[in-house]
């Protein structure tokens, strides 16, 4: 069974920059797709990018220019992924989760991590 442990989140000033890591164990030995959705209290959750098991990385429109997504590509943590924030804004305030699954089907999701933006 698939286990998506996150971290990273925490609370920073409008304009700083945040790195969020996912870690995935207990699968199959493949490479999983991967991806980060958040979502703020009364709406639904949003993809914020993606990265495929061959590195293809798509991104919303918000997220474009402002996040990175990356695979970490050591060899024993390639179901790690790298989530990189910067610029933020107040609105990219949200509970982040991590997200994984095989055929860019996501069925497995982490618990969360709070991403607050505030002065």
């Amino acid at each position: 069974q698939v286990h998506l442990v996150e971290s990273g989140g925490g609370l920073v000033q409008p304009g700083g920059s945040l790195t969020l890591s996912c870690a995935l164990s207990g699968g199959l030995d493949m490479i999983y797709d991967m991806g980060w959705y958040r979502q703020v209290p009364g709406k639904q959750r949003e993809l914020v990018a993606a990265i495929s098991s061959n590195g293809m990385t798509q991104y919303r429109d918000f997220a474009q220019g402002r996040f990175t997504l990356s695979r970490d590509n050591r060899d024993n943590a390639k179901n790690t992924v790298n989530l990189q924030m910067n610029s933020l804004k107040p609105e990219d305030t949200a509970v982040y989760y991590c997200a994984s699954g095989l055929g860019s089907v996501f069925n497995s999701w982490g618990q969360g991590t709070q991403v607050t933006v505030s002065s």
